[in-house]
């Protein structure tokens, strides 16, 4: 046996070695930093603000205002020829998982299971979330299709510095009526659901649920009301029991629906925001309103379209058909704004469409323009409102005391929408990107 001595010697230098890891993968937020900001969007009001500069210290903003003075020692970046935003927010990703057009979900998931696995999974994962920071997207709320809590050890990974990438607000698997979203697969392999979804069986078990995935670190509970296409939905017992739960511990709750009565049931229960709800009738909408249930409206827009249709090897069709198909889901998001939804940003892309995913995902703000959406309006869905969907108000705004998450444009997205297109400087917590002197 080894004298104490000895031990403690070798514990000195586990120590050691550990503290000078932590050092190297630990970010340096501590830097003062004064953007020469000239055009600042002002999410909390929607509009732009000119002749602003924003001093940033230890990952927080210190001040915003006009000519601000250097601070000694401070590091000046000149973003006069940009404007500058909060970092943007994503609402509704899927970094564990991506389907080519040719696929589905059955084909695409038990891939995902049996051919990447975890490791696999998570290492691809990472690449992902870097693109959606390079992208602008300075927090992503990532929610299932992960495995056994995969996400919360990326988020774990990302937040010590051992990972570039976005701040994640991460579900574990979602909690799912048996099948999950893998239709056709026969009854001897029903398991595989489990492997990707909590199946949930009974409002003691949907309680039960809440508490697991709370104890493994989740930042949101996300349930399929209906877990389309396969027929299933929760019921309202399940639905209360799961918020009633969520409520106690203090995690927001979101709800994957599809169809107006799993749509109503959700908003019933007091979930804190529907995802899709392609098909809801203005009566649910109504109710989603009064409720204070906010929307998070995963559309394509048109670009989107026909490049799936592109890499999928069908013939591609008319205008007027593309047209045609997304004109339901646009009077959606018209409906659910004249009836005072809040509406956050959000994704959901999990489609191979041959780009950086970050970048492929930035088109559903578009999807939001050609709804007829104003640019203001759709920098806050994806700012201000999706930060406090999330539950952080640090984030999505540019004032004093809210996180450093900051991006410079070229050109100015309310007279020209494109400029999201053209990210030249990123700042996360206090600390460049990209973009930097």
């Amino acid at each position: 046996m080894k004298s104490l001595a000895v031990a403690a010697g070798i514990l000195g230098v586990v120590s050691a070695v550990s503290t000078t890891a932590a050092a190297q993968v630990t970010p340096d937020s501590s830097a003062v930093v004064l953007l020469r900001a000239g055009k600042i969007f002002d999410s909390e009001r929607g509009v732009m603000v000119p002749d602003q500069d924003v001093l940033v210290r230890d990952g927080r903003i210190e001040a915003v205002g006009a000519d601000l003075a250097a601070t000694p020692g401070a590091t000046v970046i000149d973003l006069r020829g940009l404007t500058v935003l909060p970092g943007l927010i994503d609402a509704h990703t899927h970094l564990f998982y991506l389907e080519h057009p040719r696929e589905d979900l059955s084909l695409g998931g038990i891939k995902a299971l049996i051919l990447e696995g975890t490791p696999l999974r998570t290492l691809r994962a990472a690449a992902r979330a870097r693109t959606f920071l390079e992208a602008g997207f300075t927090a992503l709320r990532d929610l299932g299709n992960v495995g056994p809590y995969a996400d919360v050890a990326l988020r774990t990974a990302i937040e010590e510095g051992s990972l570039p990438g976005p701040r994640l607000f991460v579900s574990g698997p979602g909690l799912s009526p048996p099948g999950g979203q893998f239709p056709g697969i026969v009854w001897e392999h029903n398991a595989l659901a489990g492997e990707e979804y909590r199946i949930v069986r009974g409002p003691d078990d949907a309680r039960q649920a809440v508490i697991e995935h709370v104890t493994q670190g989740a930042d949101v509970i996300k349930i399929y009301a209906d877990n389309d296409p396969n027929p299933g939905y929760l019921s309202m017992q399940e639905l209360d029991a799961i918020v009633a739960e969520a409520r106690v511990l203090g995690v927001p709750v979101t709800a994957h629906a599809t169809h107006d009565r799993s749509i109503r049931l959700a908003a019933r229960a007091g979930v804190d925001a529907i995802e899709h709800a392609y098909e809801v009738a203005d009566s649910t909408l109504a109710l989603m309103a009064a409720q204070g249930v906010a929307l998070v409206p995963t559309d394509l827009d048109s670009l989107s379209v026909f490049r799936y249709i592109e890499r999928s090897g069908q013939e591609m069709p008319p205008w007027e058909e593309v047209e045609a198909f997304l004109e339901p889901r646009r009077e959606r998001l018209r409906r659910a704004r004249a009836h005072g939804v809040t509406i956050v940003a959000g994704s959901d892309n999990y489609i191979d469409f041959g780009v950086p995913q970050g970048e492929a995902a930035k088109r559903v703000l578009f999807a939001y323009l050609e709804a007829g959406m104003p640019a203001a309006e759709i920098l806050q869905a994806a700012t201000i409102r999706a930060a406090r969907l999330i539950g952080d108000e640090d984030l999505g705004a540019l004032r004093p005391g809210a996180h450093a998450d900051i991006i410079g444009l070229e050109g100015d997205p309310l007279e020209d929408f494109t400029a999201l297109e053209r990210v030249r400087f990123v700042m996360k917590d206090g600390e460049i990107v990209s973009g930097g002197p």
